[in-house]
C-alpha cells in the first residue's frame, strides 16, 4: 500500500482527506467559540486571534509538520514510535519522551470523540424548535452515538472507510463556501494575514497568553499528519494539505467577519448565548441548512473520531512490539493492511469517552481537558525530530535554529493550555499520566528482570543434552521440543532453560529447537535464520521481525521447518522404529517459561511496586503463548520464580535442646 501512495493521484489525495484531516478539520466547530466565551466581541480581539490561528497553522502544522517531519519516515511509516524506532539507539533517554508523546496521544484519542460530536450536535440550538434543546438530551445523543460508533469498531471500517474520503471532501468544500460568503461582511477581517496584528495581539491585549489555549485548538490534528503517513503517502499528505488549509482558513476569516459585522461590542456569556444563539460557526448557515449542516459535521465528527481510535490500536500495537505496553489481543477484522481492532483498548477508550461526556456534559467544557494532551505530544515530537537531526547528520546551526523555534512555541501554547488545568485540563493529565504509568512500568520492569537473567555458553551444555537425547533409560518427552529464547547472542541461552532441560525433570527428545524473536527498528521486515548448532539435533531460529509485524510464531515456524525439510537440512520424522518405518511425523511441543515473583526478593521499595504493577498487569493482559501466536494445544507453561534480588542476610540462629 505504501508504495502506491508514494505518487500523488486522485485515490491517494481521497485517502488522505479521509484518515488524516478529521481532528484538525473539525476545529472551526469550536476554536472561535472558545475565543469568544466570556469576553466581548472587539476588532482586536477577533482580528488579533485570527492571525494567531492563521500563523499557528503555518508554523506549526505546514512548517514544522507537512514540511520538515514528514521526512522523518520509517519505511514509509510515521509516528511517535516510528520516530522513536529511528532514534532510540542515539540515547536511552529518549525512551521517556516517546513514552509522554505516546501516552499523550492515547489521552488525545479519548477527549477527541466526546469534543467534536458533542460540538456538531449542539448546533441543533440553532434551529428556533431546538432552541431550548436541554444539555441533558445533547449528553443523551452524544452517548448513543459514542456507543453505536466504539460497538462498531470490532468490524473494521473497510467497507465504509472508501467512504470518508468523498465525506471529508464535501465537509471541506463546505467550509470554504460558508467562509466564502461571509468574508464580505467585514473586509477588513483581511488584515489578519499580517502577522502585525497576532504579534500586537499577544503584546496589548488583556490577558491575551491565556487565549493562546483557545487558539491552540486549531492545530490539534496536526500529530495525525505524522502518525498517518503509512496510510497515505508524504506527497499526498502534503497535496492535500493545501486544499484542508485553505478551506479552513476560508471559514474562519467568514467567522472572523460574521462576528465583527453581527456581534461586535456583545459580551458572550451563556446568558447572552442562550439569549441570542450565538455560535461563531452556525451562524454562518442560513436556517434552511442547519439540519443538514450538523449531520455533515456529525459524520464529520465521528471520521475524525476513527481517526484517532484507528491511530490508537495502532500506537498500542507499536508500543506492544518494543515491549512498552503489556500483550493484548489483536484481532484483525478485515485484510487490508493497518485494519487492526484491539478489544482491550476498545474498551478502556469507550468507558474514557462515556466519563468524558457524563464529566463535562458541554463542549464548552471540554475545551479545558481538549488540546492540553496534543501539546505534550508536539513537545516531545520536537525532542525526538531534533535528534533525528543529529542522526541525519543536519547541519547543528539548523538543528538548534528548529529545536529553539518550536520549543519556544510549544512551551508558551503550554503554559497557556496549564491555566485551563483546574477548570478540567487536569482530566486530561490523569488519563495521560495512567497511559504514561503503564508503559513506564512494562519498560522498567523489563530492566528490572533481565538483572536476574542469566545467560550461558550453550557450546557448554552441548554434550549433555545430546547424551540425555541418546539416554533410552529417559521417557521421551516429545520429538521436538521448542523453547521461546530472549538470548540476542546465538552461542548463549537462558541458564533456566537448560535448568529445565536437564535438571527440573530431564526433557529428553530428538531435535532441540531455540526460537528467539527480534523486533526491529524496520515496521515491516519479516525474515529469519536458521543456525545448526549440531545439525538435526540441536538447532536455533531467530525470527527479525518488523515492530509492525505480529509474531504468530506458530505459522512462522511451521513455514520455517516445511523450508527446512523441502531444503533436507532436518529429519522431522518420529525416531520411533514403528513409526519411522511409515514416515509418521514427530510430534511438536513448546516450552514457554513463565515468571512470577518471588517472595525470596530484597528489592527496594520503588522497584518493588514497578514489580507489583508489572504482575498486576500481566495478569489481565495476554499470556505469553498467545502474545507469541502459539497454538494452546501443543505449548507447556513452565513457571518458575524470578528472584531479582536475593535475600542476602536472613537473622535464623539454631537452639538446642536442653538436656534434662
Amino acid at each position: 500500500m505504501g508504495k502506491n501512495l508514494d505518487k500523488v493521484s486522485l485515490g491517494g489525495l481521497l485517502i488522505a482527506l479521509g484518515i488524516i484531516y478529521g481532528d484538525i478539520g473539525t476545529s472551526p466547530l469550536y476554536v472561535f467559540n472558545a475565543i469568544i466565551s466570556g469576553r466581548t466581541v472587539t476588532e482586536d480581539l477577533i482580528v488579533g486571534a485570527l492571525s494567531c490561528i492563521i500563523w499557528t497553522l503555518t508554523l506549526v502544522t505546514t512548517v514544522k509538520y507537512v514540511w520538515l517531519v514528514l521526512r522523518a519516515d520509517n519505511r514509509g511509516e510515521g509516528g511517535t514510535f516510528a520516530l522513536y524506532a529511528l532514534v532510540r539507539r542515539r540515547k536511552k533517554w529518549l525512551v521517556v519522551p516517546a513514552m509522554i508523546g505516546g501516552a499523550s496521544l492515547m489521552a488525545d484519542g479519548i477527549i477527541t470523540p466526546p469534543m467534536t460530536i458533542t460540538s456538531s450536535i449542539e448546533g441543533l440550538r440553532e434551529l428556533p424548535v431546538f432552541h431550548e434543546l436541554q444539555t441533558s438530551t445533547i449528553v443523551y445523543i452524544v452517548l448513543a452515538i459514542i456507543s453505536l460508533f466504539f460497538f462498531m469498531q470490532q468490524f473494521g471500517t473497510a467497507s465504509i472507510g472508501k467512504m470518508f474520503g468523498p465525506i471529508m471532501m464535501v465537509w471541506f468544500t463546505m467550509l470554504g463556501i460558508l467562509g466564502v460568503l461571509h468574508i464580505t461582511d467585514d473586509l477588513s477581517i483581511l488584515k489578519a494575514i499580517n502577522p502585525y496584528y497576532a504579534v500586537n495581539f499577544l503584546a496589548t491585549y488583556p490577558k491575551a497568553i491565556w487565549l493562546l489555549g483557545a487558539v491552540f485548538l486549531c492545530t490539534t490534528g496536526a500529530e495525525a499528519l505524522y502518525s498517518d503517513l503509512g496510510h497515505c503517502g508524504r506527497d499526498n499528505i502534503r497535496f492535500s494539505w493545501i486544499y484542508v488549509k485553505t478551506c479552513l482558513l476560508l471559514n474562519y476569516f467568514g467567522q472572523g467577519a460574521f462576528l465583527l459585522a453581527n456581534r461586535t461590542g456583545i459580551e458572550v456569556t451563556p446568558a447572552a448565548k442562550a439569549e441570542l444563539g450565538i455560535n461563531a460557526f452556525y451562524d454562518l448557515m442560513p436556517q434552511w441548512f442547519i439540519i443538514p449542516g450538523v449531520i455533515i459535521a456529525t459524520t464529520a465528527a465521528i471520521i475524525a473520531s476513527q481517526a484517532m481510535i484507528s491511530g490508537a490500536y495502532t500506537l498500542i500495537s507499536e508500543a506492544m512490539r518494543l515491549n512498552l505496553w503489556p500483550r493484548l489481543k489483536i484481532r484483525y477484522p478485515s485484510e487490508e493492511k493497518g485494519q487492526l481492532f484491539i478489544p482491550g483498548i476498545n474498551t478502556m477508550m469507550f468507558i474514557g469517552c462515556v466519563g468524558i461526556v457524563l464529566y463535562f456534559k458541554e463542549s464548552s467544557r471540554m475545551e479545558a481537558a481538549y488540546g492540553l494532551a496534543i501539546i505534550v505530544t508536539l513537545i516531545t515530537t520536537t525532542i525526538l525530530f531534533s535528534n533525528y537531526m543529529v542522526a541525519r547528520r543536519i547541519n547543528s546551526g539548523l538543528i538548534y535554529l528548529f529545536l529553539i523555534t518550536f520549543l519556544v512555541i510549544e512551551i508558551t501554547f503550554l503554559v497557556a493550555l496549564l491555566e485551563k488545568f483546574t477548570h478540567g485540563g487536569y482530566i486530561t493529565l490523569i488519563i495521560g499520566l495512567g497511559m504514561f504509568i503503564i508503559m513506564y512500568v512494562s519498560y522498567r520492569s523489563r530492566k528490572i528482570k533481565n538483572r536476574y537473567v542469566e545467560f550461558v555458553r550453550l557450546e557448554h551444555y552441548v554434550p549433555m543434552i545430546q547424551e540425555l537425547s541418546n539416554d533410552k533409560t529417559v521417557p521421551k518427552h516429545a520429538t521436538h521440543l521448542v523453547y521461546m529464547t530472549s538470548a540476542n547472542n546465538p552461542k548463549e541461552i537462558e541458564h533456566k532453560i537448560i535448568y529445565s532441560i536437564l535438571n527440573k525433570k530431564p526433557k529428553r527428545a530428538d531435535i532441540y529447537w531455540f526460537v528467539h524473536v527480534d523486533t526491529l527498528d524496520d515496521p515491516y521486515t519479516c525474515e529469519y535464520v536458521v543456525d545448526h548448532i549440531i545439525p538435526n539435533d540441536i538447532i536455533r531460529v531467530e525470527f527479525r521481525l518488523g515492530f509492525r509485524m505480529e509474531p504468530k510464531i506458530n505459522l512462522l515456524f511451521r513455514k520455517v521447518v516445511e523450508e527446512l525439510v523441502n531444503n533436507k537440512e532436518v529429519n522431522i520424522y518420529s525416531r520411533y522404529e514403528s513409526l519411522e518405518r511409515n514416515n509418521v511425523v514427530g510430534d511438536f511441543q513448546f516450552i514457554v517459561m513463565e515468571k512470577y515473583l518471588s517472595q525470596d526478593n530484597e528489592l527496594p521499595f520503588f522497584e518493588r511496586i514497578i514489580m507489583k504493577i508489572y504482575f498486576w498487569l500481566k495478569e489481565i493482559s495476554l499470556s505469553e503463548e498467545r502474545g507469541f501466536g502459539l497454538d494452546p494445544s501443543n505449548v507447556v507453561v513452565e513457571k518458575f520464580p524470578l528472584i531479582v534480588a536475593p535475600v542476602t542476610t536472613i537473622r535464623l540462629k539454631r537452639v538446642y535442646h536442653e538436656e534434662e
